[in-house]
């Protein structure tokens, strides 16, 4: 989401990302073997540090001062990486658990404005109306314009039960407008389920938070249960899924696959190159004979790319929607101490095909417009992707803009108007194309293409 096709300066802390769960610690001897050549420069860094300590206007604290050279550094590497501690490591630590408090939102920092990644499904911000690209100005009335994003987002949260008043702009409104949220400490429902008309099950499937793989595999038992007679197809919704657990992708793409890659990783550091292969959580596939189509739009991000990715390289569904995010890295968290960590980039991930969807992000096999979301053609002039961040890793097939900007481009097949579909009864256009297109295939057929 681009305004005036500027770059966006500030480090996404969202759960956009593949997170591994496990904390490595950084030894005291790793700390001690600095290279040589390196002296000079931390020189600079000491020298400047004792300018401040005594010039400065005010007196500055050592604390202030070393969280500042942190924070520089990570900022300048991607904007993935970071620096955590107390309730900020506390946050990651309830993301990968699937406990959340507050509004449920997914939010980056740009140019100094807090910005909406994604509300979650099912939380109190997404059923108060926030959208995905929604900028937030005010708290209560006091603005945060230019402000810390670990404080905006400490005050969003709060008590259960508990109100904030939210000042959003929306990109396609004149106005600011404002939003009362009240406050929830919620367990986020990651999978849901339903059936469609026609005998066709639909899993959601909302973050990559543990259990994810097994929650799936009990939503489809649920939906064979639930039907009268043969289940005639399925839908798997990630959009809007900013990602989370690198295994829990892993073990939902295993859940369709019985053989071959689902994902590598590729790192600089010894040990961050890792395969993972099908039938290594999961024996045998799940709706093998079925047709499959997985939904994506630009807020699908990192672990849901890779469960995209997998089940396209495979030819075991087929993709559907809008080009996803194109989050291409994996962060891994790095204990610093008992209550620190870093949040570092050690690799890329690369489909069973072998392509990095860094910056690029999975392009799907049918491109499927939200037209029944009346702001779709606004917002979609400021949709944010990976390669919108300041500092992003650079994909290494360099890829073109136009490439990029493709998913744009008018389609003749599209032209309803989002009054239109409300009148057919239509609320949400893309899972119902999806539904009607498994409508009009044959079993016999499923998903897979020569």
């Amino acid at each position: 989401m681009k305004l005036a096709r500027t770059k966006f300066a500030s480090i996404a802390r969202s759960t956009a990302l593949v997170t591994a769960v496990a904390l490595i610690p950084a030894t005291t001897a790793g700390f001690a073997q600095v290279d040589g050549r390196v002296g000079p420069e931390f020189a600079k860094l000491f020298a400047t540090y004792q300018q401040i300590k005594a010039n400065y206007v005010e007196e500055v604290d050592d604390e202030t001062l070393i969280r500042g050279a942190i924070d520089g550094m990570l900022a300048s590497l991607d904007p993935h990486s970071g620096y955590l501690d107390g309730s900020d490591l506390q946050r990651l630590e309830t993301m990968i658990d699937g406990n959340y408090s507050g509004l449920g939102l997914s939010v980056i920092m740009d140019d100094g404005a807090v910005k909406i990644i994604s509300p979650f499904r099912g939380s109190p911000a997404d059923k108060a109306g926030i959208k995905a690209g929604d900028y937030i100005t005010h708290l209560d009335g006091e603005l945060i314009y230019g402000g810390d994003l670990d404080e905006a987002v400490s005050r969003m949260r709060g008590p259960a039960g508990t109100s904030i008043r939210l000042t959003v702009f929306r990109s396609g409104r004149d106005e600011p407008f404002d939003v009362t949220v009240t406050r929830g400490v919620i367990e986020l429902e990651p999978v849901t389920h339903s059936l469609a008309d026609g005998n066709i099950g639909v899993i959601a499937v909302n973050e990559f938070s543990r259990d994810v793989g097994s929650d799936v595999f009990k939503a489809w038992q649920a939906i064979r249960k639930e039907a009268t007679g043969r289940v005639n197809g399925l839908v798997l919704d990630l959009r809007s899924n900013p990602g989370g657990s690198l295994d829990e992708a892993v073990a939902l793409s295993d859940l369709f696959l019985e053989e071959g890659r689902i994902v590598s990783q590729r790192g600089r550091a010894r040990g961050e190159t890792i395969y993972y292969d099908s039938e290594s959580v999961f024996r045998g596939a799940i709706a093998s004979d079925l047709p499959v189509v997985v939904l994506i739009d630009a807020g699908s991000a990192s672990a849901s790319e890779i469960v995209a990715g997998a089940l396209q390289d495979h030819r075991r569904a087929v993709i559907m929607g809008q080009q996803s995010f194109g989050k291409g890295s994996v962060q891994t968290l790095l204990a610093l101490g008992r209550d620190s960590a870093l949040k570092l980039t050690t690799a890329r991930y690369y489909t069973p095909a072998g392509k990095s969807v860094q910056e690029g992000g999975i392009t799907p096999d049918i491109k499927v417009p939200q037209l029944s979301d009346p702001d779709y053609e606004k917002r979609a002039k400021f949709q944010l992707r990976e390669s919108d961040l300041r500092g992003h890793l650079v994909n290494e097939l360099a890829l073109e803009d136009k490439a990029l900007e493709a998913d744009k481009l008018d389609d003749p097949r599209f032209q309803l108007t989002s009054a239109e579909l409300k009148e057919q009864g239509v609320e949400d256009f893309q899972l119902h194309y999806a539904l009607e297109t498994l409508r009009r295939t044959k079993t016999s057929t499923v998903a897979r293409r020569d």
